[in-house]
């Protein structure tokens, strides 16, 4: 594979739609470590972060599905989201997360410790499109390969009992969809399915969870975020494999 020329690709794709970076300075000061069964870490960027009204997290979509469940969980992290969201079955949205838009897989390895100390252990974290801004930055492939694994081992060695859901990651609009870009594309989902064996333990699962097969062009609000529709499509798969692992 031309790694060098499919990397720029996926950099001139993705530049002008994931590299926005929102200033932590918006963040609100340290929460009170949640008690609840079931703490759920939402990690990654923009796809988690969400910027309504130009594009949708998962989360809420994700959150009502919960509910309905009648399971009991606490969505944690540092971020809150400050949009605007509908009150469903009388109560309102848990709006805690960890996703920075923009942010590199080693800026995450990077303030991952910091934020566990503020939010506590999770008991299971959605770790959500691995890897998609190193690339877009034009950073190390392998790098970031090996960053992921060393997240896994922080949340790990945080909670050796931490559920990890690792994305495969849903793919950008066809029309940005090369074959150069393709090939990268695919490499990533072997490498999400050989992190997610290879950092399984006895104690602590790591599960690759298939975001790209069904997803299409309809469930965009542009070339690479999800809109209402998208948001309830990774949700629904996020929620089919949660109900296996939920206390």
């Amino acid at each position: 594979m031309k790694t060098s020329n499919a990397l720029l690709l996926f950099g001139l794709i993705f530049l002008t739609l994931i590299s926005c970076r929102k200033d932590d300075e918006n963040d609100p000061g340290p929460k009170p470590q949640s008690t609840s069964i079931n703490k759920i870490l939402p990690l990654g960027a923009s796809r988690v972060e969400g910027a309504r009204p130009e594009f949708e997290s998962y989360r809420y979509e994700l959150w009502k599905d919960l509910k309905e469940g009648n399971w009991t969980f606490d969505f944690i992290g540092t971020r809150s989201d400050n949009a605007s969201y509908p009150i469903f079955e009388g109560q309102s949205f848990d709006i805690d997360h960890e996703g920075r838009g923009g942010w590199t897989s080693g800026e995450i390895l990077s303030g991952l410790n910091g934020w566990l100390s503020q939010t506590g252990s999770p008991d299971i974290v959605l770790f959500s499109s691995p890897g998609g801004n190193d690339i877009l930055n034009g950073q190390d492939y392998d790098q970031a390969i090996t960053n992921i694994n060393a997240i896994i081992d922080a949340l790990q060695s945080n909670n050796p009992n931490v559920t990890v859901l690792i994305e495969q990651p849903a793919p950008g609009h066809t029309d940005f969809m090369s074959a150069e870009f393709i090939e990268v594309f695919d490499q990533l989902q072997q490498d999400v399915l050989t992190i997610a064996s290879e950092q399984s333990t006895a104690e602590s699962q790591v599960i690759a969870i298939d975001m790209f097969t069904g997803f299409t062009d309809n469930y965009l609000a542009d070339d690479v975020h999800y809109n209402e529709a998208g948001a309830t499509f990774i949700a629904e798969r996020y929620y089919s494999e949660l109900i296996s692992v939920l206390e």
